[in-house]
């Protein structure tokens, strides 16, 4: 796939940047998933410069790859080739591949249905067969950039499904696990078999293939729907409390959930370091922990609404890095992203990895985008922020449009250079 940009192609941006700027020798790239054995990574920069440089790529509703259901698979890989250049040349140096968006997968699984944004029909592999996630590691590795599975322990059924459940979906296995929730299927987390079944999920990755990282987005107890009066609906978990209560629990309803999802994140990190001690685990959790966290903060209350206690699982050790997803411009004063940035890192008592998530899918949006250089000054103030080593794009579908300039914008300055990985 060649894409054009908006108005710049991206191989234009990439070659004024090699004027521009001092751009090492990028690794050579050889196609095909067993290109270079899974366990070698090309050798990274020279320089001194050291941080996280992530970009989200998403797949649920073929949000970033592939472009569309039911591609040939070798489209398929032509544009994950394509995209992994333009991420490598931009000097990224690392992915987050969605690779378990609804319950199903976007590799061969004993556990799960293939994805229905690889074929069009969820349970139908790719034609002919291949192992998307084999092929993306080997990709990334060949580049010099890590490959982090993102996974999606609960959302069942996003409102953008296209296909019906496969026969092997838990909807249909365990509807006892899943929960309907406005256009939705989630998976009830006070149930003891769904943390078990996204764990053996998970788990079954980190034992089959090389992958540097393990990652969850903001989605744990659905973000609250409303009815056509305007009130909120109730997430349906009666009988999974009703359980707990019965066999002794004494936590409220609030607290129950939370502690729910506060085990899962514990045991998820225990339980992949206990297989592959390297393997990175990190999640991206909505960018405010609670309104007031810092006094000026208002907003979205994730701690109570979604059950998300992010603060807890950092400063508990539980997670290897946060990438919380200050999606908001420097300027805004009530989500401000310099003030969000500093609150993290004064919660970061055990020293994980502090990776703010960026949003450059809100550069160039009609109407209200942002500039491309506000983006630019957010990583500036990531690198003047003690304790912060790093940050994630979301998306690889902006920076492949370079919408509103926003890759020429990073080739030009803050990402001009290569960077290596950080070290603890």
């Amino acid at each position: 796939m060649r894409r054009r940009l908006a108005s710049v192609t991206l191989v234009e941006v990439l070659a004024a940047a090699l004027v521009a700027a001092c751009v090492a020798k990028p690794p050579s790239v050889v196609s095909g998933p067993g290109a270079v054995p899974l366990s070698v990574r090309a050798a990274g920069p020279a320089g001194s410069c050291r941080e996280f440089r992530g970009v989200w790529v998403a797949t649920v509703g073929n949000f970033d790859w592939p472009s569309a259901p039911g591609l040939p698979a070798a489209r398929q890989k032509q544009e994950l080739v394509f995209l992994f250049d333009s991420l490598a040349a931009l000097n990224a140096n690392a992915v987050i591949l969605q690779v378990r968006p609804a319950a199903d997968a976007l590799y061969p699984s004993a556990l799960e249905p293939w994805s229905e944004v690889l074929s069009g029909t969820q349970g139908v592999a790719p034609e002919p067969l291949w192992d998307p996630l084999a092929f993306a590691i080997a990709e990334a590795h060949a580049r010099g950039m890590e490959l982090h599975a993102w996974f999606n322990p609960y959302r069942a059924r996003p409102a953008s499904s296209v296909s019906p459940a496969a026969a092997s979906h838990v909807s249909r296995r365990r509807p006892d696990l899943v929960k309907a929730y406005g256009r939705q299927l989630w998976l009830d987390p006070g149930e003891e078999d769904v943390a078990a079944h996204s764990l053996a999920v998970i788990l079954d990755v980190v034992k089959r293939y090389d992958v540097d990282g393990i990652h969850l987005d903001d989605y744990f107890y659905p973000y609250p729907e409303k009815d056509a009066a305007g009130n909120v609906v109730e997430f349906p978990d009666e009988p999974s409390f009703a359980t707990y209560v019965a066999s002794g629990g004494v936590l409220g309803r609030e607290d129950w959930r939370r502690w729910n999802v506060n085990r899962f994140v514990k045991r998820l990190h225990d339980e992949v370091k206990a297989v592959k001690t390297g393997v990175r685990v990190g999640i991206s959790p909505f960018g405010i922990w609670r309104p007031g966290r810092p006094a000026q903060v208002r907003g979205f209350d994730a701690y109570e609404e979604i059950s998300a206690d992010a603060r807890t699982w950092l400063q508990r050790g539980w997670v290897d890095y946060l990438a919380p997803q200050l999606y908001w411009p420097i300027e805004q004063k009530e989500q401000s992203f310099p003030a969000l940035l500093a609150w993290w890192a004064g919660q970061n008592t055990k020293g994980s990895f502090l990776w703010p998530g960026l949003a450059v899918s809100r550069v160039g949006e009609e109407g209200k985008g942002w500039p491309a250089g506000e983006i630019a000054e957010q990583i500036r103030r990531t690198r003047a922020q003690p304790g912060v080593t790093g940050h994630i794009l979301f998306s690889a579908r902006a920076l492949l449009d370079n919408r509103a300039g926003i890759s020429t914008e990073l080739l030009k300055d803050v990402w001009a250079e290569p960077a290596g990985l950080p070290e603890r």
